[in-house]
């Protein structure tokens, strides 16, 4: 029972970044097909982007495998 909550919680934070990170993608790519973005708000989405995914690549890999 020890290995499953922090198995869980990695789980759990794993999926709320890739979350972030498909809606900043989405942000970004209607940003850049805009004709009349701003390039200060794009500027902006693509830092907010790459600061998504630096906190998963520092969440690292999932402590304990849930199962088995």
């Amino acid at each position: 029972m020890g290995v499953e909550r922090p198995a869980t919680q990695w789980y759990v934070q794993r999926q709320r970044i890739l979350g972030e990170i498909a809606l900043l993608e989405a942000a970004f790519t209607q940003a850049k097909e805009e004709q009349d973005s701003n390039a200060a708000a794009l500027e902006h989405t693509a830092q907010q982007l790459i600061k998504a995914q630096k906190k998963l690549r520092a969440l690292g890999p999932c402590p304990k495998a849930m199962m088995g």
